[in-house]
């Protein structure tokens, strides 16, 4: 059935704790888990960030909402249990929405905004204020992806093969070259897989149209490429275009890494090869360590 939405879940929670007692979070959640016959995987499943699961996260803003609006407390840190109002409304079976919170009870308007809040008229807007800075930042971070191929298909082969050679020494790599333009053999670079000089990578860097697929048969002549002279056992094939399944199924045979437009874009961004950064939100939470009575 897949997590509810944080709205979604007002319900469970204040079902979780009709019975008037003081409950931990940690019993809160595995009741409302229980209750949503929520499977292993769904609850697992973690925000794009990493730091938390969906369920912590949803069920995190529907506490603090619900709290907001006087409908349960927390007589101490981690531990909740439902009011009497919060009881109240609950046995009524009315329909527990944003728009009947702000409309009778002030506090959890003045929390959202200080005004009445309509109902949902898009998926997005039941997001947690966590999902939605995520689903914002993806969305940013896909515009910048289209833009940085727009700017790659602006410069030169030679430029994109620098390029390709700064990306892996940007991620970590040791040093590397752009190989001379004739006579390379079919390679575009080299670079050593680590700092040390261990190993030699092949470098094939191809700045093709991005709606273009890039075939088995490059792929092959990349490999045919990498028997040199040296002979170099692991391959990088770079493209701004995209990948055929038979190209990929190849290389997958092969010692062969292909990194397509996209991926390639998401890289430059993940190493900040590029792009510079433009403004920065910083996200806390509370310290819990710090209130925890010695």
């Amino acid at each position: 059935m897949g997590i509810p939405k944080y709205n979604v879940l007002y319900v469970p929670v204040l079902t979780a704790l009709r019975d008037g007692q003081v409950h931990t979070l940690k019993d809160m959640r595995a009741s409302v888990a229980n209750m949503l016959q929520l499977s292993e995987d769904e609850l697992t499943e973690r925000l794009p960030c990493g730091r938390q699961t969906v369920f912590e996260n949803r069920i995190g803003w529907a506490r603090t909402y619900l709290k907001k609006a006087g409908l349960i407390s927390s007589p101490r840190e981690t531990h909740y249990q439902i009011t009497e109002e919060g009881k109240a409304l609950l046995e009524s079976g009315v329909a527990i929405t944003n728009a009947l919170l702000a409309e009778r009870y002030p506090s959890f308007a003045a929390f959202v905004g200080g005004k009445k809040v309509s109902e949902p008229a898009a998926p997005e807007d039941a997001e947690t204020p966590q999902e939605t800075l995520e689903r914002v930042h993806r969305a940013l971070n896909a515009q910048l992806a289209d833009d940085l191929l727009v700017e790659i298909m602006n410069q030169s082969s030679v430029f994109f093969e620098r390029l390709v050679v700064d990306l892996m020494k940007a991620m970590g790599y040791g040093d590397g070259f752009v190989t001379k333009t004739s006579g390379d053999g079919g390679i575009d670079g080299i670079i050593h897989e680590d700092k040390l000089g261990f190993n030699l990578i092949y470098l094939q860097a191809k700045r093709w149209n991005p709606e273009n697929m890039v075939g088995k048969p490059e792929i092959q002549k990349f490999a045919g490429a990498m028997m040199g002279p040296p002979r170099v056992e692991k391959g990088l094939f770079i493209t701004t275009a995209r990948f055929t399944s038979g190209a990929q199924a190849f290389a997958d045979a092969q010692h062969i890494i292909l990194v397509d437009g996209r991926r390639l874009a998401g890289l430059m961004i993940e190493y900040g090869l590029g792009v510079s950064t433009q403004s920065v939100y910083r996200v806390q939470r509370i310290d819990s360590d710090y209130f925890a009575e010695d």
